[in-house]
């Protein structure tokens, strides 16, 4: 067994907090030169991991006097619209949007010929690099994932870009960077604090706890997944790894339950999961699906919180995540984690439990992504399954250390700022 499993099996002990190198907390300069942003990613308002992190950031950069504006690579097409003061281009032909990025910073630019113009990049980089435009932006700034181990060819090539400052999410993708040559700033992703421990859902039939609103009772063991149903080669949120354990673990426990929160019949080049949970053998009794309408126009993130607050564990055992925002929004609700021992994810689990695995070559990527082993799922499931229930505090502190405020007071601001005394 080797040290990976053995984690996985232990009882849960709080781990260290992560430890930031140090930075002063500065307000944004009046001195330098004003910057002028234009942020190349999902629209603000949509209910993606993308789009929540675009909102986080750009609603504080425009709160510091910057002047924001967001190519929307997905959630608007055909028109511009101001949303909470900031201006939103629509989405291009292109499939990422990159066809007209150039001509969107150029004209938000254009409103101030004397502010530094800046363009900033949240998405997978490799999209971007057979458009020959983006060389004529003087400067770009890619917070950029990594989710290979090693960095994807593909990805360290536009990050050694003349004009990209990459910025990791995570210590994993700095890593993977670094030892590519590439030298990276740090800024995780982060969350809001309506992650906290939530006990009621507001609902047309009034106010109901969680579990009432999916037919589950407070005795039930919770097993929660919030994982988008995206991709069949590779299925990179290991549905396949995670639904067959689940099966496994609870075939001696009928009080188990696994809450599936994500599209369910591969609608978004995903696969069935109806399917999948009767191949894996999963009692129809001891499976639930998120409401598809709800989910569809966007599950609020209080009743988010909710959901995360009524599992006893949250199961995120990926081939390889770039960050991992569920792995936090959870535990900041007291919620403890399972997630593979592969890039982003192992620094980002409190009390949890750590998942092994081996290397699984992704061909697209030219690069190596983790599969994660079955037995030690079920393992870290039966660890989960004996620990003491309830809120985790030890999970909640941990979680603090992404508390969106912090993030970008700690990280975000002395990085804005260095651009401006360039």
């Amino acid at each position: 067994m080797n040290r990976a499993h053995r984690r996985a099996t232990q009882a849960p002990k709080p781990q260290p907090k992560p430890k930031p190198t140090p930075k002063p907390v500065v307000p944004r300069s009046t001195t330098t030169r004003p910057l002028r942003v234009t942020w190349a990613s999902n629209a603000p308002f949509a209910n993606t991991g993308y789009g929540v992190q675009t909102a986080q950031v750009v609603k504080r950069m425009h709160a510091d006097g910057h002047a924001v504006s967001v190519a929307c690579n997905y959630g608007l097409e055909g028109t511009m619209i101001d949303w909470d003061g900031i201006h939103l281009f629509p989405r291009g032909l292109s499939s990422y949007s990159d066809d007209v990025l150039e001509a969107y910073s150029m004209q938000w630019a254009a409103g101030d010929p004397d502010a530094l113009r800046v363009v900033f990049t949240l998405y997978d980089v490799w999209v971007y690099l057979q458009n020959q435009s983006l060389k004529k932006i003087p400067r770009i700034c890619s917070w950029v994932p990594v989710d290979h181990q090693p960095a994807p060819p593909e990805v360290s090539e536009w990050c050694r870009r003349d004009n990209v400052l990459p910025i990791a999410m995570s210590r994993f993708g700095q890593e993977m960077l670094q030892v590519d040559g590439i030298e990276a700033a740090y800024i995780p992703h982060a969350i809001e604090r309506v992650f906290q421990p939530t006990h009621s859902v507001e609902t047309p039939m009034g106010e109901l706890s969680p579990r009432q609103l999916h037919g589950i009772t407070d005795d039930a063991f919770v097993v929660m997944m919030n994982s988008a149903n995206k991709g069949i080669a590779p299925c990179r949120k290991a549905f396949g790894q995670a639904l067959l354990a689940f099966s496994i673990f609870a075939l001696d426990k009928p009080d188990a339950v696994l809450y599936l929160h994500t599209e369910t019949h591969g609608s978004m080049s995903g696969i069935n999961l109806p399917d999948l949970a009767k191949a894996s053998g999963i009692k129809p009794e001891q499976i639930r699906y998120v409401d598809q309408f709800a989910y569809r126009s966007g599950v609020p993130a209080e009743t988010l919180a909710a959901f995360y607050t009524m599992a006893d564990v949250c199961l995120q055992t990926s081939m390889g995540e770039g960050f991992g925002v569920p792995t936090v929004e959870a535990q900041a609700c007291g919620t403890r984690v399972i997630v593979s021992d592969f890039a982003a994810s192992r620094e980002l689990v409190g009390p949890g439990w750590l998942v092994a695995g081996q290397p699984d070559w992704d061909p697209m990527q030219k690069s190596w992504f983790f599969t994660p082993f079955v037995g030690s799922i079920v393992d870290a499931l039966n660890a989960a399954y004996e620990a003491p229930r309830g809120t985790n505090q030890d999970a909640i502190e941990f979680a603090e250390a992404y508390d969106a405020d912090r993030v970008y007071a700690e990280s975000w601001r002395p990085f804005l700022a260095s651009l401006e005394a360039a």
